[in-house]
């Protein structure tokens, strides 16, 4: 690039103007071994060259720019660098045409923090006075807004103040639209750019202040509904991409981060507004909506996510509550929950209630009458809102009580704000029943008690959250009991009307003919529990481990996929940090047990070396190795070990020596067990020995025996139940006499070939010789209904039942990939 400099120096020593262009214009727009600093020393040298020369170098330029611009390539900083160095100050700005056009360019980039020559050139647009589009306007505050960000970028963008959002977003052009519709433009302006100044984790009392005076010329009900028409398009698709980046994540699936101060100054300002159910039931979606996962990223934007939480918090009333109580069943982004979980706090100390009681006090019965079902009358029509499973469902009756599929027509016209709110209901239900199914599953390690008449109100009797509470068993008295027929029932079917004290049932305490016998009374009363309770899987320690001691190696020496056992730790209460393929260390996936004292962690660390193959773009680990599970004092000093390699190791700052594991006999059999069954589930979803499509055995087919031998090998606890709830499932299917379970297999003979599944990992084979068969789940995809089940959320059942239905009419099936297999 020397040799290039020097050109540039010679053609100008000479006052050959249209080499000069030349060569200047090829050094940027050539990308071989030339750094910035060397575009700077060009730029400064045209830039320094009288006006005469340089006039005659526009001229050149404007002719050969054409030639050298391909359509749809990005924007270039260097080639507007060269076009306002040229022009500067020249008589008639011989190239504004040519810098505006590569100035629009960069209203398709995120941003750009260095050295792109926006600043300067939008500087120069604003004193020719022209306006700058709204796409090169967003691309400027953008920049304004980076860490790194320069301070002529910083000064440019703070006068620019139309449009007062930026384009590209769908929430925040509808926003501008309404603002330039209405009537009282100005207001709705000024209440907009307000909301863009949140740039600060709260709102202060003087920002409180300025906005309820933006709010004052609007109305508070017009600034409500407004507002909650906008929100909902927050994290719908951009109205025009932007440029991919080449390394990070994709800016189209993140918020535009000008807009986004907008959105946090939006929920600060509903807070401020009165109460209202929808505000508080926006608020909690765009949480969510925030807090989803983008490669690369992580949650879209925690800072809007947050913002929505603190105005749950700071807004009064029941649907507030009920929306803080869901999203912290739901939410696991640390920062987000730990400010749930101090709103929830505060509401508990305000209320002089425990945060147990404020949950379930907080749940709200969205309309529901009864115990899962409401009968709405609207006109001569009737809406019958009932729960089934973990789904609310809308039915309806016509004039004269005939069912109708559809909602009437008169309904339709004459209570549109009814039906409106029925369908949000139907929503919230299914929203809330999901994270009540959650918060009562990690009950069992909570050693939570409730008195009979709180828990019956609160719990078996709610609208809701009994619908849930009916389809589990519970302990009175040191009574076991279950609902059915209308009553809490014993074994024998005894009613219990009474009571002083109520706690959740759990087997792992009881005689397994007691445990066989509710299995038996689940099915005999068609009960269907919201996840595994009854045939809950039960993890009593070993030989093995009485060997070991202090640790487990019951699921050591699994590979993982990374980013789903993140998942599933946080749904679960662990916490687990991300592996990087960097020289960094990392502590284990952990699950404090404040309760019990306990902290337990689940050894893990980064599998493999090789960017790219092994890693994400941004360098985290796709896959991980497992080691031991050990426990410890939740005081105790935090393990920590190399992303890969392992090794770990106790830190012991401060001079404390070293606390040595527990061991696992004196770990209480309840903790051992739900902790095991935690490791088993992150193991049993997210290993890639469940993968069908891994037969090859991945990369370089480094996994193929670890495939084969978790794909086709023992059953682990999980499997094991899935085996015996087979052995009573399957007479009952239509096709059993196709269907008989040996060893790890469930066997269907088709017509065309004998199939094995394997009942831990779905996996097939095929007769003759074992061959093996992929069939891939459809994702979101309707799973074959094989009758009743007694249990919600196993997966891996649904998919070993669903190919055992299509498998047994093998000459039927029709999808090309898996007829090209059984058919050769």
């Amino acid at each position: 690039m020397r040799i290039r400099l020097d050109r540039v120096q010679d053609h100008a020593a000479r006052e050959n103007a249209a080499l000069l262009a030349r060569e200047a214009l090829d050094a940027m727009t050539t990308r071989q071994g030339y750094g910035g600093a060397m575009v700077d020393r060009i730029v400064a040298l045209i830039g320094a060259l009288d006006t005469r020369l340089r006039t005659r170098a526009a001229q050149e330029l404007r002719r050969i720019l054409p030639g050298a611009t391909r359509p749809g390539e990005p924007a270039r900083g260097s080639v507007l660098r060269l076009l306002t160095a040229v022009g500067a100050g020249l008589p008639g700005d011989p190239l504004a045409a040519e810098r505006s056009a590569e100035l629009e360019r960069f209203g398709l980039e995120h941003a750009v923090a260095y050295g792109s020559g926006v600043a300067a050139a939008a500087e120069a647009e604003l004193a020719a006075g022209r306006t700058l589009s709204p796409p090169v306007v967003a691309h400027l505050r953008r920049c304004a807004l980076e860490t790194y960000h320069q301070r002529e970028m910083t000064a440019v963008a703070r006068k620019l103040t139309d449009p007062v959002l930026n384009v590209g977003e769908p929430w925040a052009e509808r926003a501008l639209a309404h603002a330039a519709a209405a009537d009282d433009t100005a207001a709705w302006r000024a209440l907009l750019a307000h909301a863009a100044t949140a740039t600060s984790a709260k709102p202060t009392a003087a920002w409180d202040t300025a906005a309820l005076a933006a709010v004052a010329p609007l109305g508070a009900d017009a600034v409500r509904v407004a507002v909650l028409d906008w929100l909902p398009l927050a994290g719908r698709p951009r109205t025009f991409a932007l440029t991919a980046a080449r390394h990070g994540p994709d800016a189209n699936l993140t918020f535009d981060a000008f807009n986004a101060n907008a959105l946090r100054g939006l929920t600060w300002i509903l807070a401020l507004l009165p109460a209202h159910p929808d505000s508080a039931r926006a608020l909690g979606a765009l949480v969510e909506t925030s807090l989803k996962k983008v490669p690369g990223l992580g949650p879209v934007n925690p800072k809007v996510a947050n913002a929505g939480v603190n105005a749950l918090a700071r807004t009064d009333g029941a649907p507030a509550l009920a929306e803080l109580a869901r999203l912290t069943a739901r939410v696991t982004y640390k920062a987000t929950r730990k400010l749930l979980e101090a709103a929830l706090d505060n509401r508990a100390n305000a209320l002089g209630l425990s945060r147990d009681e404020v949950e379930e006090l907080a749940v709200p019965a969205y309309g529901l009458t009864g115990v899962g079902h409401a009968e709405i009358r609207l006109g001569d029509a009737t809406a019958h809102l009932t729960v089934h499973g973990t789904r609310a469902v809308l039915g309806w009756t016509a004039a004269g009580g005939r069912t109708v599929k559809s909602v009437p027509a008169a309904v339709r016209r004459d209570h549109a704000e009814e039906l409106k709110e029925l369908k949000a209901a139907v929503k919230d239900i299914d929203k809330m029943l999901g994270a009540q199914a959650e918060r009562l599953d990690r009950q069992f390690l909570a050693r939570r008690s409730w008195s009979y008449p709180a828990w019956r109100a609160r719990l078996l009797d709610h609208p809701l959250v009994g619908t849930l509470a009916r389809r589990l068993l519970w302990s009175v008295d040191g009574t076991a009991v279950g609902f059915a027929a209308g009553e809490l029932r014993t074994l024998t079917d005894d009613p219990v009307t009474t009571g002083t004290e109520v706690t959740l049932w759990h087997p792992v305490d009881r005689d397994p003919a007691e445990v066989v016998a509710w299995r038996d009374w689940l099915e005999r009363h068609a009960v269907t529990q919201p996840f595994k309770q009854a045939h809950r899987e039960v993890y009593l320690l070993t030989d093995a481990e009485r060997a070991t001691g202090t640790y487990s190696n019951r699921f050591a020496a699994h590979i993982v996929r990374q980013h789903q056992f993140h998942s599933l730790a946080a749904v679960r209460g662990w916490r687990d940090q991300l592996r990087l393929c960097v020289d960094d260390e990392a502590p284990p996936a952990t699950r404090e047990l404040p309760r019990w004292g306990l902290r337990a962690e689940y050894w893990v660390e980064g599998e493999g070396q090789e960017y790219g193959v092994d890693t994400t773009e941004s360098g985290s680990y796709l896959r991980l190795r497992t080691d031991q599970v050990r426990f410890y004092p939740i005081d105790a000093p935090q393990n920590t070990a190399h992303c890969y390699g392992g090794g770990y190791r106790m830190g012991t700052h401060g001079g404390r020596a070293p606390v040595e594991p527990l061991p696992l006999s004196a770990i209480p059999p309840l903790v051992l067990s739900e902790v095991l069954r935690d490791v088993d589930l992150f193991v049993g979803v997210a290993s890639v020995g469940n993968d069908p499509t891994w037969q090859d055995g991945g990369p370089d087919g480094r996994f193929r025996a670890y495939w084969t031998s978790y794909g086709f090998g023992e059953l682990n606890q999980s499997a094991e139940t899935r085996r015996a709830l087979l052995e009573r499932l399957v007479p009952r299917l239509a096709i059993a006499g196709r269907c008989h379970l040996e060893g790890r297999f469930l066997h269907v003979k088709g017509e065309l070939h004998t199939y094995k599944i394997h009942l831990g990992s779905g996996n097939i084979l095929m007769t003759p010789g074992d061959q093996y068969l992929c069939i891939v789940p459809k994702s979101g995809g309707a799973a074959a209904d094989p009758g009743y089940v007694p249990f919600e959320g196993d997966r891996v059942l649904a998919v070993v039942l669903s190919k055992a239905l299509l498998l047994a009419e093998d000459t039927k099936i029709t999808d090309p990939t898996i007829v090209s297999q059984i058919r050769r």
